[in-house]
């Protein structure tokens, strides 16, 4: 018996290119960068100066004011993001089964809360510390209040497999639509832990800039990249079967065609290039497609000296000669690197890809590095018709996953 397709109904995102998918994929096939100066705290003590980070967001204006001051940022995000998703998907949940309507929404703990919190422990002692400070310390709490906003009572889960976790999220999400736990789910990634205890850890690992410029800061496949930047946002997608979305006549956007999971078992910083290719390998195979018939790679492209002729090398493993006639691009040139919400970040990316008939550009490409020699799409973006796009997301420490996503075929 085979499984039951799943396919996207509704996107939704905020990150450092706009607060509506509309206004991220506008900025994205221009080219616009998101990266800036670090304003969210005093870097003056750090080699690192930039970040992407998301401006002119007011929870206010979207989410309930209790709500707003009873959660950081990573839930704003994430709530914000899933209500534009829903509302484009057009489901009224009061209308589903709650039971059939799920969550999976991946996340970090928010560090800047957690630091706050053990100064106050410190400082004033154990009766004045946040009451509410497990549930909002969690990286669960993004689904738990997702989940409550929409009266989702379905599986409601927060996978976390660091830098892969927003695509992890997405393929968890899919596989209870295909086992039978759910119609609907709200799936995705939603990270802000741009603080400076987040920020000291990744410069002292070597893994970020210390470029001053904002426009020369990111450039993924460049002879001259120097490290990622950090970046924050929140991704949602809904997926639902074929089934459930035909029968309310929803307007289907895209197909989540496969998803494949690998562990480089290998190092905790370095990656591994057999076991990436293992991933993409497994998600074509889960969609049903052939190597030649993918159009394009939304490359994990993090713009650090280990990552991107690693995934270059990992593609040629996977794809073998068509490698060379992929279409590649980094959305992390644009908006940083958002951890846990980048690959959910980048599903967004690739739905609209595939609705829009544009190949968004890797952008501060200037100078080509002999170990990153395929098609990066730099610097413009590229009208063509993509049929097949699949996403690469490799977590730092070796958890990988890959998705693939088709043009919808009844």
């Amino acid at each position: 018996m085979s499984s039951p397709r799943v396919v996207v109904t509704g996107v939704g995102t905020v990150n450092p290119l706009g607060l509506t998918a509309e206004e991220f994929w506008k900025s994205a096939v221009a080219g616009v960068s998101g990266i800036g100066k670090i304003s969210r705290f005093d870097a003056t003590n750090f080699y690192v100066k930039v970040a992407g980070e998301v401006k002119g967001f007011d929870p206010y204006k979207y989410i309930d004011p209790k709500v707003a001051d009873r959660n950081p940022r990573a839930v704003h995000y994430g709530l914000v993001a899933s209500q534009e998703a829903m509302a484009q998907a057009g489901i009224d949940t009061s209308r589903e089964i709650p039971e059939r309507v799920g969550v999976s929404v991946a996340c970090m703990s928010e560090s800047d809360y957690i630091v706050r919190q053990a100064q106050m422990l410190e400082r004033r002692g154990p009766r004045r510390v946040d009451p509410l400070f497990v549930a909002r310390s969690g990286p669960s709490a993004p689904a738990m209040q997702i989940g409550m906003a929409f009266q989702a009572k379905g599986p409601n889960t927060s996978v976390n497999s660091l830098c892969a976790s927003g695509a992890d999220s997405l393929g968890t999400a899919m596989n209870f639509i295909q086992l039978g736990y759910a119609d609907v789910m709200i799936a995705g990634g939603t990270d802000s832990c741009l603080s400076p205890l987040g920020m000291a850890g990744l410069d002292i690992l070597g893994a970020t800039t210390r470029e001053p410029d904002p426009a020369k800061a990111s450039r993924p496949f460049d002879a001259e990249r120097s490290g990622f930047v950090f970046g924050e946002g929140g991704g949602i997608v809904v997926l639902e079967s074929l089934d459930h979305a035909k029968a309310r006549g929803a307007t289907i956007l895209a197909e989540l065609g496969g998803a494949g999971w690998s562990f480089d078992a290998f190092d905790q910083t370095a990656p591994a290039a057999p076991a990436e290719a293992y991933a993409m390998r497994m998600a074509m195979e889960r969609a049903g497609v052939a190597p030649s018939d993918v159009d394009y790679v939304n490359a994990h492209g993090t713009s650090t000296r280990l990552n991107d002729p690693t995934e270059t090398q990992a593609i040629k493993m996977a794809f073998g000669d068509h490698a060379k006639k992929l279409a590649i691009s980094s959305t992390k040139s644009m908006t940083g690197h958002a951890i846990t919400a980048a690959g959910a970040i980048e599903s967004v990316a690739c739905v609209m890809t595939l609705v829009s008939g544009v190949i968004h550009p890797t952008i501060n490409y200037r100078t080509p590095d002999p170990e990153c020699d395929l098609d990066y799409v730099p610097n413009t973006a590229r009208q063509t018709k993509v049929n097949v796009c699949l996403t690469n997301s490799f977590g730092l420490g070796g958890e990988n996953c890959c998705l693939v996503f088709k043009r919808f075929k009844d």
